[in-house]
């Protein structure tokens, strides 16, 4: 049962006071507690805050109220709790942890486009739409080469679990983010492509290949390690996507 707490002085309507608690001390400011005040605000509530400046403080208030985090906000008399809770309360609560997301692939490839666009622009005074393509497909790359990077090791082991080259030899996982992202940026300079032409259309073909086998021969259901090791992105188009581009990068460049 959620707590009460009394908040609506005389002649204010209700359901349009909020009262919220949170840590705000010299060495730590709550940033759930400024989402949540700012959550309060943007829904129309008037919020009396009250910040918690000491341990001792925030402890006694989570012993009155039978809580073990703050913020707590309260509308009216109702607790509601946390930033997690206040989201939930006005129908729009945070994704579970580990659930699926696709987020992380449209913030590359939209930006690796916008990318593209102004450099074309840059280069040429124009939008070129063969150069456009070629640059949006290199800095996708690197994009995507970064986002392994930031942890091969976590990576690797997710790659593992689908690629065929990375199950015979293990030490491809970790080889595969420099390979993606040298090409890539290769491809953006235009130079040295004897070098970043074989290694596109190698790396691409054996990951078409092992995604295909996964997903749609075998009928997995995976991770794909496209975004790198943490990601949230189910294996099957994105992660095959991702490698026909590379393949159809590198045979466009190979006889252009």
């Amino acid at each position: 049962m959620k707590d009460t707490i009394e908040t609506e002085p005389q002649g204010q309507p209700a359901g349009r006071k909020a009262t919220l608690y949170r840590m705000v001390m010299d060495k730590h400011l709550c940033p759930y507690g400024l989402k949540s005040k700012a959550l309060l605000e943007r829904k129309g509530f008037d919020v009396e805050d009250h910040p918690l400046t000491t341990r001792e403080q925030t402890e006694a208030f989570k012993r009155e109220h039978g809580v073990e985090t703050t913020p707590q906000a309260f509308i009216g008399r109702e607790r509601i709790g946390g930033y997690s809770e206040l989201r939930a309360h006005f129908g729009n609560p945070l994704p579970e942890e580990g659930a699926t997301s696709y987020k992380p692939v449209i913030a590359i490839f939209g930006t690796a486009f916008a990318m593209a666009l102004a450099f074309s622009w840059a280069a040429l005074g124009a939008i070129a739409i063969i150069p456009v393509i070629e640059w949006f497909i290199a800095i996708a790359m690197v994009m995507l080469g970064i986002q392994k990077l930031q942890d091969v090791e976590s990576f690797s082991t997710m790659f593992l679990n689908y690629d065929l080259l990375a199950q015979r030899e293990p030490r491809y996982g970790y080889v595969y983010p420099y390979a993606e992202t040298g090409a890539g940026l290769l491809m953006i300079a235009g130079t040295l492509l004897w070098i970043a032409i074989p290694v596109a259309l190698f790396i691409g073909t054996i990951g078409a290949v092992s995604v295909f086998k996964a997903v749609y021969i075998d009928k997995r259901e995976l991770k794909c390690a496209c975004v790198g090791g943490s990601s949230r992105v189910p294996l099957g188009f994105v992660s095959l996507t991702e490698n026909v581009m590379m393949v159809a990068m590198a045979l466009w460049m190979l006889f252009t």
